[in-house]
Parts: C-alpha cells; structure tokens; sequence
C-alpha cells in the first residue's frame, strides 16, 4: 500500500495496525518535511514540534515507520542513516560528497528498468538501490558553510560479493 504524500498520518498509521501517538505523527510529520534526515536532525526537529519527546520514542518511531512501510532507511556509505517518506516507487539517491546534502534521482529509463539486474543468482528482485556520489553546486562554489573543510572527489570504493 503505497503512501500518499497528502494522506492523512493518523489514517496511515492505523490502516498499518498502528497506535497513533503523538511521537510518530511527529517523526512522519518531519521527515516529510525534511526528506533525507538524520535521526539526529529528526529528533531535533521532532522536539521543536512537539517539546518534550525521548530520544528513545523518536527512534522507535523510525524504526517503526520504517518496518511498516511508511518510510524509508537510507544509509550511504560512511555516512548516518537518511530517512524518507517517498516509498512508493523505486528511485535512487545522489549525495555530496561535501556536505552530505540527499537528493532523489528518478530511474534514468522506464518505470523499473533498474530491478532488471544481468545475473539475479535466483533471487526475486524487488528493489534495487542506488547511490550517486558528487559534489554539489555550493560545495563546488565554495559556498556552502555545511561542507567538509576539504571535499573529495575520489571516488567511495564499492566491494562485489562474489559468492
């Protein structure tokens, strides 16, 4: 059941078999808000929405949304968790390599071209996920006071399991 980005949260939750609580309508609040955050800047958000709210309830409500679908965990390489709202198609990522800065990447041919995979080893394969890597505009330009005081171009080396 896909989600509908002006579906009502509290409809989602207990169409998922979920209590409503006021933490997890938080956290689906902000990262709707806020696609790509950090459980750090969820939490921080979160607080400022609602006060008062345990670390502990903000990541079990990830975690949560998470396992029921409502949202998705993004993890690039040595970087923390993301977290998004967007679950109902398959799309990829492309992240900065200075500041971290998320954004999504629609498949570059058809609607799934990418779960099309040239040896599946006899699995199903029903998601595919990919990261880009680069160097935003600001951080290109020098402008951008998040960024890392010396950004990388080299490229994040990938390891191929070969079992």
């Amino acid at each position: 059941m896909p989600e509908q980005p002006s579906a009502d949260p509290s409809q989602l939750l207990r169409d998922r078999g979920l209590s409503v609580t006021a933490p997890r309508l938080a956290v689906l609040r902000e990262v709707r808000a806020h696609p790509h955050g950090t459980a750090e800047e969820i939490e921080a958000a979160v607080r400022s929405s609602i006060g008062a709210v345990s670390r502990q309830a903000v990541y079990d409500g990830l975690g949560t949304l998470t396992e029921h679908g409502l949202l998705r965990r993004i993890q690039p390489a040595r970087s923390p968790a993301r977290y998004e709202a967007r679950v109902a198609d398959n799309h990829h990522h492309l992240v900065c390599r200075g500041c971290g800065r998320t954004e999504d990447v629609d498949c570059a041919v058809g609607y799934r071209p990418c779960l099309t995979a040239s040896e599946s080893h006899g699995f199903q394969i029903d998601e595919a996920e990919v990261i880009y890597w680069g160097i935003c505009p600001e951080c290109a330009a020098g402008t951008d006071p998040t960024a890392t005081d010396s950004v990388s171009t080299t490229p994040i080396p990938t390891s191929t399991n070969t079992r």
